[in-house]
């Protein structure tokens, strides 16, 4: 099925009708977000590549004609000019990787009113989705203060695909691993992965469990202790451990914990690898965490060298989605805004300046640039094509770490951070004044003609 048709319905009837009314000058959609979610002192952009593979590729075909026509119970022939529908259009964006703040475009897409209307679902959802996927797995990497963290959550992510992208906004975020190997495979990023419980149930006992695995797996090896009794299943794996040598033990092996008391059970599994010679044996916790559990057990100094994080970060639990809107703020060279409450946005193209610790200004897209700021969106495409490379993932954790070093150690808190807030430049300011006196004036004339 082609992709032209992973939209709304009321995308296809709007498009419809522009093209109806002869209606294709260009218009600017701007895409961000209203707010922050509770509990987050940032965003992270993410989703722009995706997206770019959707417009670049757009193909408005027969099949996605008739399927429109079949959705709205119309004659074909009303769909028609639709057919070879293409984006032909450009777009300005904030790079994947880079802090973003509520109010500031992540993105901007101009091109006949049509094409721009039509790709308004796909969009949102990919820079929607992988945005909040990003700020979550970033929160989590925060939280571990240098440990590493990896990601664990296929299982219970909603649907593979959206596995995939969990995994990839970690590798973003600056994961060291994924156990999900389809991501590992095609994003270049290590592969992680120990045992299950059935596992050692499989074994008549857990001594047998392990070395079958250790001669399944030279080394290093990871055992998970916590099946039955966690202390006499430290003490076997440590027994297990000592008998393949230095070669395994000091070479990466570690033993998980999955359950109870993370923070309790990690010194006393400490404790006993210690006594056992094994301090080169390391120890990896999973079980529920996400940033929050992380936070705590790193703060108590549970001896815990590396996080599996899953589902609540896979799904990003506390905070699944972002209030993103799509919404025009030109047509034809007409500053467009909505005035509904609660929902008002400004118009005209926008662009976003960034001064030291993420002292951001909105402005218009035509202002120089203030002292001391750079801007945030770059033009990303032109006439419906890619202006440069693919973006790297070694190129968005660079961008990443940047921004955040620049962050305001409030707004990086894990627990009731502090989001910095964007100001607005005074054209931009003078110009909102100007359009809403405007539209108010003439909803104000035509309400007295009724």
């Amino acid at each position: 099925m082609s992709d032209a048709r992973t939209t709304d319905l009321y995308e296809v009837t709007m498009a419809m009708s522009y093209l109806r009314e002869g209606m294709t000058a260009p218009a600017t959609f701007s895409l961000f977000a209203r707010e922050l979610p509770p509990g987050r002192g940032f965003l992270v952009a993410a989703g722009l590549e995706s997206a770019l593979d959707h417009l670049s590729g757009l193909l408005v075909g027969p099949d996605d004609v008739e399927a429109f026509a079949d959705a709205l119970h119309r004659p074909l022939r009303e769909l028609q000019p639709l057919l070879g529908l293409e984006f032909t259009g450009d777009v300005r964006a904030v790079p994947e990787g880079r802090v973003v703040l509520a109010g500031e475009p992540l993105l901007e897409v101009t091109a006949p009113l049509p094409e721009a209307q039509l790709v308004e679902t796909y969009v949102l959802n990919q820079l929607n989705h992988r945005t909040t996927l990003a700020s979550k797995a970033t929160r989590s990497v925060l939280a571990a203060a240098g440990h590493p963290v990896v990601d664990f959550s296929l299982r219970r992510t909603h649907g593979t695909r959206s596995g995939f992208e969990a995994a990839r906004a970690g590798a973003m975020a600056g994961f060291a691993g994924t156990s999900n190997v389809a991501a590992a495979t095609a994003l270049g990023i290590p592969a992680v992965g120990t045992m299950a419980h059935s596992y050692i149930e499989a074994f008549p006992t857990e001594e047998d469990a392990f070395r079958a695995f250790a001669r399944a797996h030279p080394g290093p090896v990871t055992f998970l202790v916590d099946t039955y009794d966690t202390e006499e299943g430290v003490r076997t794996a440590a027994r297990v451990l000592r008998d393949l040598g230095p070669a395994v033990y000091d070479a990466g092996s570690a033993v998980r914990l999955d359950s109870g008391d993370l923070g309790a059970l990690a010194r006393r599994a400490r404790a006993l690898l210690d006594d056992a010679d094994l301090p080169g044996v390391r120890i990896t916790a999973s079980g529920g965490l996400d940033e929050y559990a992380v936070e705590e057990l790193v703060g108590s100094g549970a001896p815990i060298d590396t996080y599996a994080v899953g589902t609540r970060v896979g799904v990003s639990a506390d905070a699944p989605y972002l209030d993103t809107a799509y919404k025009m703020v030109e047509y034809d060279g007409r500053p467009v805004m909505k005035l509904s409450s609660a929902k008002v946005t400004a118009p005209a193209p926008k662009q976003v300046f960034r001064g030291p610790g993420c002292a951001d200004v909105i402005a218009l897209a035509g202002e120089p640039a203030p002292d001391g700021t750079q801007p945030l969106l770059e033009t990303v495409m032109r006439d419906g094509r890619r202006t440069g490379p693919r973006a790297t993932l070694a190129a968005c954790r660079d961008r990443l770490s940047a921004d955040l070093a620049a962050l305001p150690p409030q707004a990086r808190r894990i627990r009731q951070p502090v989001a910095p807030r964007a100001t607005v430049s005074g054209q931009l300011g003078d110009l909102t004044a100007r359009v809403r006196r405007e539209l108010e004036e003439r909803t104000t004339a035509a309400a007295g003609l009724v």
